[in-house]
């Protein structure tokens, strides 16, 4: 068991020992819990999102289409969204 004293702000300071164990480093995210006896802290992982342009979706209307059909369908709507599929790095199925 670790003791650590709460300071200004609200500031905790996590033992090196801990935050070795448990992959917490300056910046790291971690995420607090209320429990029934207290407050649990855990790592928490945040991934990127990635947001993708028009044409970026675009590209990936045409290129997961897995037959003709799917592929006309597919050029349809990249055409409503303002873009000429040959235009496009693609590959057809």
């Amino acid at each position: 068991m670790e003791t650590s004293k709460i300071g200004r702000n609200g500031t905790l300071v996590i033992p090196a020992k801990l935050r070795r164990r448990f992959g917490l480093t300056e910046g790291g995210m971690v995420v607090i819990e209320e429990a029934e006896d207290g407050i649990n802290i855990r790592p928490a992982v945040a991934m990127p999102v990635e947001v993708y342009s028009a044409r970026r979706r675009a590209e990936f209307l045409l290129n997961n289409a897995v037959d003709a059909a799917d592929y006309k369908r597919a050029v349809r709507e990249v055409r409503k969204l303002g873009f000429d599929p040959e235009d496009l790095p693609h590959r057809r199925p």
